[in-house]
This record gives C-alpha cells, sequence and structure tokens, in this order.
C-alpha cells in the first residue's frame, strides 16, 4: 500500500498545524530562551534602557528629565527550504506505526483523516528537530557543523569572542582540558559583569550547557553525600541549578560538531533570540505528495527564520573545542 495523496496547506494550517504547537506559547518556553514568531518582517528586538535616577525634589510644574532610551537590532532572516523523502514502504511503515500507537485509530478503517493527521505529525516533529539543531549548532559557513540552514547560538558565540577576545566575559579552551565541572560553572558566574549578574532576581538567568557538562554536574551531585541524594539517585532529581540558577541542557549527543564540543554559557533567557517567519515570504509553502516516478513520498517547508544575541554583553562562561576531563 502507498500514500499518494497530496497536500498543500495554506498559512493558517502552516501556522496551527506545524508552528504554533511548537514555537509559541508554553511550548516556547521548553526552548528556554526568546521565540519570536511571525514579527513584521525586518523582525527587530527593542532594547528599553532607564535613568538610573527620576526622583526629583517635588516643585510645581514638569520637572522630569530626558525619555527612556530606546534602541532596536535587527535579526538577520534567512529564506530556507526543508525536504525530505521516504521511499513508498518505508513512508507507510512509519505512517503505520504512528497511526496503531493511538487506541482511537480503528486499523480496519483508516479514514483519510487519520492518515493526514500521522503525516502531519511526522513532518512537524522533522520540522522541529532541524529547527533546534540549526537554533544552537547552525554555521552557514559548515566549520562548526553540517547544519548550514542560518548561524545558530554557537556560531555567534564563538564569533563574539574573535571579534571581543580582549573584554569578552568568553574563555576558550584549544587543548584537552582537566576541569571540577563545579570550577565551570564557578568560573561563569564570577566572569560575568555586574549588568549580567544583577538580572538574577528576574529570574531569566540559565547556564545553557552541553549534555557533558550537565551529566558531570549530576555526578558531582551524586557524590557530595547530601542526605537526600539517595533518594535524587533513586527517584530522580528535580531540574538542575548552581546557586539558584537552572541549567538547560543543551543535547549534544546526538548533533555532530566540529568545533565547541562542550560549553557553559551563562546568560538571561531572554538575550537568545530565535525568529521565525511562516507569513512573510512569498514562496512559503508546506507540501507533501506522492512521485510516482521515484515511489517515494516528498515533503517540503519554505519559511524564514534567524538567531540573534540581544545584548553580547550579557555573557559570560567557558567554550571547549577539545575534550575535558572532570576531576
Amino acid at each position: 500500500m502507498i500514500i499518494e495523496n497530496s497536500k498543500t496547506y495554506n498559512l493558517t494550517d502552516v501556522e496551527n498545524l506545524f508552528f504554533r504547537p511548537t514555537f509559541c506559547g508554553k511550548a516556547a518556553e521548553e526552548y528556554g530562551i526568546k521565540v519570536l514568531y511571525n514579527m513584521p518582517i525586518p523582525t527587530k528586538v527593542p532594547l528599553f534602557s532607564h535613568n538610573n535616577d527620576i526622583l526629583k525634589g517635588f516643585a510645581p510644574g514638569w520637572q522630569g528629565g530626558s525619555s527612556a532610551n530606546f534602541s532596536q537590532k535587527e535579526v538577520p532572516m534567512k529564506k530556507l527550504k526543508a525536504e525530505s523523502a521516504y521511499s513508498a514502504e518505508d513512508y507507510f511503515s512509519t505512517i503505520y506505526g504512528m497511526i496503531a500507537a493511538s487506541a482511537e485509530v480503528n486499523l480496519g478503517d483508516l479514514t483519510g483523516t487519520d492518515l493526514e493527521k500521522a503525516e502531519t505529525e511526522l513532518f512537524r516533529r522533522s520540522l522541529a528537530e532541524s529547527i533546534y539543531a540549526n537554533t544552537w549548532f547552525g554555521d552557514e559557513s559548515g566549520q562548526i557543523s553540517d547544519f548550514s540552514g542560518f548561524d545558530g547560538f554557537i556560531r555567534r558565540f564563538l564569533d563574539l569572542y574573535d571579534d571581543h577576545e580582549s573584554d569578552t566575559s568568553i574563555i576558550m579552551y584549544d587543548d584537552n582540558t582537566e576541569m571540577e565541572v563545579k570550577e565551570i560553572l564557578h568560573k561563569a558566574w564570577c566572569n560575568a559583569n555586574e549588568k549580567l549578574r544583577s538580572l538574577a532576581s528576574e529570574g531569566n538567568l540559565a547556564f545553557f550547557v552541553s549534555s557533558d557538562i550537565y551529566d558531570a554536574y549530576q555526578f558531582y551531585l551524586d557524590n557530595i553525600g547530601a542526605t537526600n541524594a539517595y533518594a535524587e539517585v533513586t527517584t530522580g532529581r528535580l531540574p538542575l541549578n548552581y546557586h539558584g540558577i537552572p541549567l538547560v541542557e543543551i543535547p549534544t549527543n546526538g548533533y555532530t560538531t566540529y568545533y565547541a564540543n562542550s560549553f557553559c554559557i551563562l546568560t538571561d533567557r531572554r538575550n537568545l533570540v530565535l525568529a521565525l517567519n511562516t507569513a512573510d515570504s512569498p514562496e512559503k509553502e508546506i507540501r507533501m505528495w506522492y512521485n510516482p516516478d521515484e515511489m517515494e513520498n516528498r515533503q517540503r517547508v519554505v519559511f524564514l527564520a534567524g538567531t540573534m544575541l540581544a545584548d553580547e554583553t550579557l555573557l559570560s562562561g567557558c567554550i571547549f573545542n577539545s575534550s575535558v576531563d572532570f576531576i
């Protein structure tokens, strides 16, 4: 059996079926960063600052000083095309497996709606995974990974270090390194400037760490002999924190990277911006169809995406380009 029905989604379907469930509301919060969806093109992020002293001795009339400063940074957006193709047999097996996992589906009477939901979910997952990989490891030059859709945050961290090596709070390690994981987190906090550290009270600071650093910190907590250590080892522990600041794991294990194998970056969640747009690209579309000549099912989406560091001074941490031995 093959799946031959072609589908082209309109803008409302593209938003409601593919992008909003993953990149808006609570789903966007799980990314741990600021996600801008379908903002007007060119997409700009407002950066506000305020006067430190607005108090005046009372007197009749207006005594206010200058208005609050306002500035903007534009997110560099790139037009992207994501395509995938499956052999007809593999495609049907995958779709059938997804349908069979649902208790609400009558396998003896598969309707077009059931198939369409499964096809949509398969493509949505692939799309979300690809966007996430590019958000962190994307590099148009191909130097740090094979994800070349658009420059991700790691690429921007490295560019920032290259451009401002003398005054950045990011430390680079190019040789094999031995270090305690607690020291890595401690360095990120201690090297942060006062502007970044002052944001801790707002509750949006986070350590964005690679999987090896996240795992090493778990093992460190297992071995410190705390009263609750046994319960945490056997039943699991809450999301990890260091001095009240959460660790956000960026799962590097599933991605092949050539540079920046390990990292720990302290910043404000709102400082890492991912922008997506499905409304303003002339060629915007999502299609799924069957190609009888090649006997394969194909999927395609066209949209705009890009990342940006809202404030390059609000960064601190370590990037390791070689192996790290945790002691």
